[in-house]
Protein backbone atom coordinates (compact mmCIF):
# COMPACT_ATOMS: atom_id res chain seq x y z
CA UNK A 1 0.00 0.00 0.00
CA UNK A 2 1.19 3.54 -0.56
CA UNK A 3 0.07 7.08 0.26
CA UNK A 4 -1.06 9.12 -2.72
CA UNK A 5 0.46 12.62 -3.04
CA UNK A 6 0.20 15.13 -5.90
CA UNK A 7 -0.53 12.93 -8.92
CA UNK A 8 -1.22 9.73 -6.97
CA UNK A 9 2.40 8.55 -6.92
CA UNK A 10 2.96 5.23 -5.16
CA UNK A 11 5.53 5.82 -2.41
CA UNK A 12 5.47 2.79 -0.13
CA UNK A 13 4.49 -0.18 -2.25
CA UNK A 14 7.88 -1.85 -2.01
CA UNK A 15 7.72 -2.55 1.71
CA UNK A 16 5.35 -5.45 1.13
CA UNK A 17 7.79 -7.42 -0.97
CA UNK A 18 9.88 -8.43 2.04
CA UNK A 19 7.28 -10.42 3.98
CA UNK A 20 9.10 -13.26 5.71
CA UNK A 21 6.16 -15.67 5.71
CA UNK A 22 2.86 -15.92 3.90
CA UNK A 23 0.96 -16.10 7.20
CA UNK A 24 2.56 -12.97 8.70
CA UNK A 25 0.53 -9.82 9.16
CA UNK A 26 1.85 -6.36 8.44
CA UNK A 27 0.64 -3.10 9.99
CA UNK A 28 0.12 -0.01 7.85
CA UNK A 29 -0.63 3.50 9.22
CA UNK A 30 -3.39 5.30 7.33
CA UNK A 31 -3.28 8.58 9.26
CA UNK A 32 -3.94 12.24 8.65
CA UNK A 33 -0.58 13.76 7.56
CA UNK A 34 -0.25 16.18 10.50
CA UNK A 35 -3.14 18.42 9.50
CA UNK A 36 -4.37 21.46 11.42
CA UNK A 37 -8.16 21.88 11.12
CA UNK A 38 -9.17 25.47 11.82
CA UNK A 39 -12.87 25.02 12.58
CA UNK A 40 -15.02 22.38 14.24
CA UNK A 41 -17.28 20.41 11.87
CA UNK A 42 -14.53 20.25 9.23
CA UNK A 43 -14.23 17.03 7.20
CA UNK A 44 -10.79 16.11 5.84
CA UNK A 45 -9.89 13.25 3.50
CA UNK A 46 -6.51 11.68 2.76
CA UNK A 47 -5.81 8.70 0.45
CA UNK A 48 -3.44 5.82 -0.12
CA UNK A 49 -2.84 4.22 -3.49
CA UNK A 50 -2.87 0.41 -3.46
CA UNK A 51 -0.34 -1.51 -5.52
CA UNK A 52 -2.31 -2.52 -8.66
CA UNK A 53 -0.06 -5.53 -9.23
CA UNK A 54 -0.65 -7.17 -5.84
CA UNK A 55 -3.77 -8.03 -3.86
CA UNK A 56 -3.79 -7.51 -0.10
CA UNK A 57 -6.22 -8.81 2.51
CA UNK A 58 -7.11 -6.45 5.36
CA UNK A 59 -7.99 -8.40 8.51
CA UNK A 60 -8.09 -5.81 11.33
CA UNK A 61 -8.50 -2.09 12.04
CA UNK A 62 -6.90 -0.30 14.98
CA UNK A 63 -8.15 3.29 15.51
CA UNK A 64 -5.77 6.10 16.36
CA UNK A 65 -8.20 8.78 17.53
CA UNK A 66 -10.23 10.11 20.46
CA UNK A 67 -13.80 11.36 20.51
CA UNK A 68 -12.59 14.64 22.05
CA UNK A 69 -11.10 15.47 18.65
CA UNK A 70 -12.80 13.27 16.04
CA UNK A 71 -16.58 13.06 15.89
CA UNK A 72 -16.22 10.04 13.64
CA UNK A 73 -13.97 8.45 11.03
CA UNK A 74 -14.88 6.51 7.91
CA UNK A 75 -12.62 4.43 5.72
CA UNK A 76 -13.72 4.18 2.09
CA UNK A 77 -12.62 1.86 -0.66
CA UNK A 78 -12.55 3.63 -4.03
CA UNK A 79 -11.78 2.83 -7.63
CA UNK A 80 -10.51 6.41 -7.93
CA UNK A 81 -10.18 9.09 -5.22
CA UNK A 82 -12.13 12.32 -5.15
CA UNK A 83 -8.97 14.42 -5.47
CA UNK A 84 -5.29 14.12 -6.40
CA UNK A 85 -4.32 16.16 -3.33
CA UNK A 86 -2.74 14.77 -0.18
CA UNK A 87 -5.59 16.29 1.89
CA UNK A 88 -8.86 17.87 0.83
CA UNK A 89 -12.21 19.07 2.20
CA UNK A 90 -14.75 16.27 1.75
CA UNK A 91 -17.78 17.05 3.89
CA UNK A 92 -20.27 17.94 1.16
CA UNK A 93 -22.36 20.67 2.82
CA UNK A 94 -20.13 20.89 5.92
CA UNK A 95 -17.51 23.58 6.54
CA UNK A 96 -14.62 23.87 4.11
CA UNK A 97 -11.17 25.04 5.13
CA UNK A 98 -9.73 27.76 2.86
CA UNK A 99 -6.58 26.77 1.03
CA UNK A 100 -7.63 23.16 0.53
CA UNK A 101 -9.40 21.66 -2.47
CA UNK A 102 -13.01 20.55 -2.02
CA UNK A 103 -14.13 17.26 -3.53
CA UNK A 104 -16.10 14.09 -2.83
CA UNK A 105 -14.46 11.22 -0.98
CA UNK A 106 -14.25 8.95 -4.05
CA UNK A 107 -14.23 9.85 -7.70
CA UNK A 108 -15.76 6.45 -8.53
CA UNK A 109 -16.50 3.09 -6.94
CA UNK A 110 -17.25 4.35 -3.43
CA UNK A 111 -17.85 1.85 -0.61
CA UNK A 112 -17.48 2.09 3.17
CA UNK A 113 -15.30 -0.66 4.65
CA UNK A 114 -14.78 0.62 8.23
CA UNK A 115 -16.32 3.18 10.57
CA UNK A 116 -15.39 4.48 14.03
CA UNK A 117 -16.85 6.84 16.65
CA UNK A 118 -17.13 7.41 20.41
CA UNK A 119 -13.80 5.77 21.32
CA UNK A 120 -14.63 2.39 19.81
CA UNK A 121 -11.79 -0.17 20.19
CA UNK A 122 -9.83 -2.21 17.65
CA UNK A 123 -11.80 -4.41 15.25
CA UNK A 124 -10.46 -7.84 14.30
CA UNK A 125 -12.35 -9.74 11.61
CA UNK A 126 -13.24 -13.43 12.10
CA UNK A 127 -10.64 -15.97 11.03
CA UNK A 128 -10.47 -16.30 7.27
CA UNK A 129 -12.43 -13.06 6.61
CA UNK A 130 -10.77 -10.07 4.97
CA UNK A 131 -11.35 -7.06 2.74
CA UNK A 132 -9.64 -7.62 -0.60
CA UNK A 133 -7.85 -4.52 -1.91
CA UNK A 134 -5.44 -3.70 -4.73
CA UNK A 135 -4.60 -6.01 -7.60
CA UNK A 136 -7.69 -6.86 -9.65
CA UNK A 137 -10.14 -5.91 -6.87
CA UNK A 138 -12.57 -3.01 -7.10
CA UNK A 139 -10.67 -1.15 -4.37
CA UNK A 140 -7.63 0.60 -5.82
CA UNK A 141 -7.50 3.40 -3.22
CA UNK A 142 -8.33 3.68 0.44
CA UNK A 143 -9.52 7.10 1.59
CA UNK A 144 -9.68 8.10 5.25
CA UNK A 145 -12.33 10.68 6.19
CA UNK A 146 -12.18 12.40 9.59
CA UNK A 147 -14.97 14.63 10.92
CA UNK A 148 -13.43 17.00 13.48
CA UNK A 149 -15.69 17.60 16.47
CA UNK A 150 -13.34 20.06 18.19
CA UNK A 151 -10.27 22.07 17.23
CA UNK A 152 -9.32 23.29 20.72
CA UNK A 153 -6.13 21.25 20.86
CA UNK A 154 -4.89 22.75 17.59
CA UNK A 155 -5.04 26.40 18.68
CA UNK A 156 -1.45 26.22 19.98
CA UNK A 157 -0.19 25.10 16.57
CA UNK A 158 -0.43 21.35 17.22
CA UNK A 159 -1.26 19.04 14.33
CA UNK A 160 -3.37 15.89 14.03
CA UNK A 161 -2.58 12.36 12.93
CA UNK A 162 -5.96 10.73 13.61
CA UNK A 163 -6.59 7.65 11.55
CA UNK A 164 -6.43 3.88 11.58
CA UNK A 165 -3.74 1.20 11.49
CA UNK A 166 -4.52 -1.52 8.97
CA UNK A 167 -3.45 -5.12 9.55
CA UNK A 168 -3.10 -7.10 6.33
CA UNK A 169 -1.55 -10.08 4.62
CA UNK A 170 -0.74 -11.10 1.09
CA UNK A 171 -2.11 -14.57 1.75
CA UNK A 172 -5.55 -14.96 0.09
CA UNK A 173 -8.35 -15.42 2.62
CA UNK A 174 -11.30 -17.77 1.96
CA UNK A 175 -14.06 -15.28 2.82
CA UNK A 176 -14.52 -11.83 1.29
CA UNK A 177 -15.77 -9.10 3.63
CA UNK A 178 -18.23 -6.35 2.75
CA UNK A 179 -20.33 -3.68 4.44
CA UNK A 180 -24.00 -2.90 3.81
CA UNK A 181 -24.65 0.71 4.85
CA UNK A 182 -28.23 1.58 5.78
CA UNK A 183 -29.38 5.13 6.44
CA UNK A 184 -32.03 7.78 6.04
CA UNK A 185 -32.61 11.40 5.31
CA UNK A 186 -35.48 13.27 6.90
CA UNK A 187 -36.19 15.43 9.91
CA UNK A 188 -37.17 15.22 13.57
CA UNK A 189 -39.82 17.62 14.80
CA UNK A 190 -39.33 19.63 18.02
CA UNK A 191 -40.10 17.82 21.30
CA UNK A 192 -41.02 14.52 19.67
CA UNK A 193 -40.12 10.86 19.29
CA UNK A 194 -39.46 9.96 15.66
CA UNK A 195 -38.79 6.69 13.84
CA UNK A 196 -36.23 7.04 11.03
CA UNK A 197 -36.56 3.88 8.92
CA UNK A 198 -35.19 2.30 5.79
CA UNK A 199 -35.50 -1.05 4.01
CA UNK A 200 -34.05 -2.76 0.94
CA UNK A 201 -34.55 -6.17 -0.67
CA UNK A 202 -31.50 -8.21 -1.68
CA UNK A 203 -31.44 -8.54 -5.46
CA UNK A 204 -28.16 -10.41 -5.98
CA UNK A 205 -27.89 -14.19 -6.08
CA UNK A 206 -25.39 -14.52 -3.21
CA UNK A 207 -25.42 -15.91 0.30
CA UNK A 208 -24.57 -13.10 2.72
CA UNK A 209 -23.32 -13.95 6.22
CA UNK A 210 -23.65 -10.94 8.59
CA UNK A 211 -21.22 -11.18 11.51
CA UNK A 212 -21.09 -7.67 12.99
CA UNK A 213 -23.12 -4.47 13.10
CA UNK A 214 -22.47 -0.87 14.07
CA UNK A 215 -24.93 1.91 14.88
CA UNK A 216 -24.44 5.62 14.32
CA UNK A 217 -26.54 8.60 15.32
CA UNK A 218 -25.74 11.93 16.90
CA UNK A 219 -27.16 13.13 20.24
CA UNK A 220 -30.84 12.28 19.71
CA UNK A 221 -30.48 8.57 18.94
CA UNK A 222 -31.80 6.20 21.61
CA UNK A 223 -32.00 2.80 19.87
CA UNK A 224 -30.89 1.57 16.44
CA UNK A 225 -32.17 -1.83 15.31
CA UNK A 226 -31.78 -3.93 12.20
CA UNK A 227 -33.74 -6.97 10.97
CA UNK A 228 -33.89 -9.62 8.30
CA UNK A 229 -37.45 -9.72 6.96
CA UNK A 230 -38.68 -12.82 5.14
CA UNK A 231 -42.10 -12.97 3.53
CA UNK A 232 -43.87 -16.26 4.18
CA UNK A 233 -47.25 -16.38 2.54
CA UNK A 234 -49.16 -13.26 3.57
CA UNK A 235 -47.06 -12.61 6.70
CA UNK A 236 -43.54 -11.35 7.36
CA UNK A 237 -41.06 -13.01 9.69
CA UNK A 238 -38.66 -10.57 11.40
CA UNK A 239 -35.31 -11.84 12.69
CA UNK A 240 -33.05 -9.50 14.66
CA UNK A 241 -29.64 -8.73 13.20
CA UNK A 242 -28.65 -6.29 15.92
CA UNK A 243 -29.91 -3.62 18.27
CA UNK A 244 -27.89 -1.09 20.28
CA UNK A 245 -27.87 2.19 22.15
CA UNK A 246 -25.93 4.50 19.79
CA UNK A 247 -24.65 6.62 22.69
CA UNK A 248 -22.28 3.77 23.63
CA UNK A 249 -18.92 3.39 21.84
CA UNK A 250 -19.87 3.02 18.19
CA UNK A 251 -17.89 -0.13 17.52
CA UNK A 252 -18.84 -3.21 15.51
CA UNK A 253 -20.70 -5.63 17.78
CA UNK A 254 -21.43 -9.32 17.06
CA UNK A 255 -24.80 -9.91 15.40
CA UNK A 256 -27.69 -11.06 17.59
CA UNK A 257 -28.46 -14.17 15.53
CA UNK A 258 -26.51 -16.47 13.24
CA UNK A 259 -28.40 -15.93 9.99
CA UNK A 260 -27.88 -15.51 6.27
CA UNK A 261 -29.34 -13.14 3.71
CA UNK A 262 -30.20 -14.36 0.23
CA UNK A 263 -31.93 -13.03 -2.86
CA UNK A 264 -35.46 -11.90 -1.98
CA UNK A 265 -34.77 -11.25 1.70
CA UNK A 266 -35.33 -7.72 2.96
CA UNK A 267 -33.09 -5.83 5.38
CA UNK A 268 -34.81 -3.19 7.51
CA UNK A 269 -33.35 -0.66 9.97
CA UNK A 270 -34.87 1.81 12.42
CA UNK A 271 -33.35 4.64 14.46
CA UNK A 272 -35.52 5.80 17.33
CA UNK A 273 -34.88 9.49 17.95
CA UNK A 274 -35.98 11.48 20.99
CA UNK A 275 -35.84 15.26 20.74
CA UNK A 276 -36.26 17.71 23.61
CA UNK A 277 -35.22 20.55 21.35
CA UNK A 278 -37.44 23.49 20.47
CA UNK A 279 -36.25 23.36 16.87
CA UNK A 280 -36.50 20.94 13.97
CA UNK A 281 -33.45 18.70 13.60
CA UNK A 282 -32.52 17.55 10.11
CA UNK A 283 -30.16 14.88 8.82
CA UNK A 284 -26.83 16.49 8.03
CA UNK A 285 -23.09 16.42 8.51
CA UNK A 286 -22.72 18.67 11.55
CA UNK A 287 -22.80 17.50 15.13
CA UNK A 288 -25.92 19.61 15.76
CA UNK A 289 -27.67 17.77 12.90
CA UNK A 290 -28.63 14.10 13.05
CA UNK A 291 -27.76 10.89 11.27
CA UNK A 292 -29.37 7.47 11.22
CA UNK A 293 -26.99 4.73 10.09
CA UNK A 294 -26.70 1.00 10.55
CA UNK A 295 -23.60 -0.73 9.20
CA UNK A 296 -23.85 -4.48 8.63
CA UNK A 297 -20.50 -6.20 8.10
CA UNK A 298 -20.71 -9.57 6.36
CA UNK A 299 -18.76 -12.14 4.40
CA UNK A 300 -19.33 -14.19 1.27
CA UNK A 301 -17.55 -17.38 0.28
CA UNK A 302 -14.23 -17.09 -1.52
CA UNK A 303 -14.42 -16.53 -5.23
CA UNK A 304 -17.42 -14.22 -4.87
CA UNK A 305 -17.30 -10.45 -4.63
CA UNK A 306 -19.33 -8.62 -1.95
CA UNK A 307 -22.64 -7.04 -2.91
CA UNK A 308 -22.46 -4.62 -5.82
CA UNK A 309 -25.31 -2.64 -4.28
CA UNK A 310 -23.84 -1.41 -1.00
CA UNK A 311 -25.93 1.51 0.34
CA UNK A 312 -29.59 1.24 1.41
CA UNK A 313 -31.04 4.70 1.99
CA UNK A 314 -34.53 6.13 2.33
CA UNK A 315 -35.87 9.67 2.37
CA UNK A 316 -36.79 9.23 6.03
CA UNK A 317 -39.57 11.03 7.90
CA UNK A 318 -42.05 12.33 6.98
CA UNK A 319 -41.75 10.76 3.50
CA UNK A 320 -40.76 7.19 4.32
CA UNK A 321 -41.65 4.71 7.04
CA UNK A 322 -41.62 0.91 7.19
CA UNK A 323 -45.40 0.99 6.83
CA UNK A 324 -44.91 2.40 3.31
CA UNK A 325 -42.39 -0.19 2.10
CA UNK A 326 -44.09 -2.56 -0.31
CA UNK A 327 -42.85 -6.10 -1.03
CA UNK A 328 -44.54 -8.04 -3.81
CA UNK A 329 -47.49 -5.67 -3.80
CA UNK A 330 -48.08 -5.61 -0.03
CA UNK A 331 -46.63 -3.52 2.83
CA UNK A 332 -44.77 -4.98 5.80
CA UNK A 333 -46.69 -7.02 8.34
CA UNK A 334 -45.81 -8.11 11.89
CA UNK A 335 -43.50 -5.13 12.55
CA UNK A 336 -41.82 -5.91 15.92
CA UNK A 337 -43.30 -3.95 18.80
CA UNK A 338 -39.93 -3.90 20.55
CA UNK A 339 -37.95 -2.47 17.62
CA UNK A 340 -37.49 0.78 19.56
CA UNK A 341 -36.81 -0.69 22.99
CA UNK A 342 -33.96 -2.45 24.74
CA UNK A 343 -34.64 -5.11 27.39
CA UNK A 344 -34.46 -3.74 30.97
CA UNK A 345 -31.29 -5.69 31.77
CA UNK A 346 -29.60 -4.26 28.67
CA UNK A 347 -30.65 -0.72 29.59
CA UNK A 348 -29.11 -1.19 33.04
CA UNK A 349 -25.91 -2.60 31.52
CA UNK A 350 -25.69 0.34 29.12
CA UNK A 351 -26.16 2.78 32.02
CA UNK A 352 -23.24 1.13 33.83
CA UNK A 353 -21.08 1.38 30.72
CA UNK A 354 -21.82 5.11 30.40
CA UNK A 355 -20.93 5.70 34.06
CA UNK A 356 -17.59 3.93 33.59
CA UNK A 357 -16.63 6.13 30.64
Amino acid sequence: MARQAGVCAALLVGVLASLAAAESYEKFPLLMPNVRPEKAETYFCTPIRIDPTQEYYVTAFEPNATMDTAHHMLLYGCETPGSDEEVWNCGEMALSQPGLATASVCGSGSQVIYAWARDAPKLVLPEGVAFRVGGKSNIQYLVLQVHYASVERFKDGSTDDSGVFLYYTETPQPKAAGVLLMGTGGRINPNSVEYMETACTIQEDKVIHPFAFRTHTHALGRVVSGYKVTRKGSADEWELIGKKDPQLPQMFYPVANDLTLTKGDTVAARCTMESNRDRTTRVGGRGSDEMCNLYIMYWVEGGLDPLRYKPCFSAGPPLFYWSRYVIHGRPFTNIPEDASFLPPEVVEDHSKQRRRR
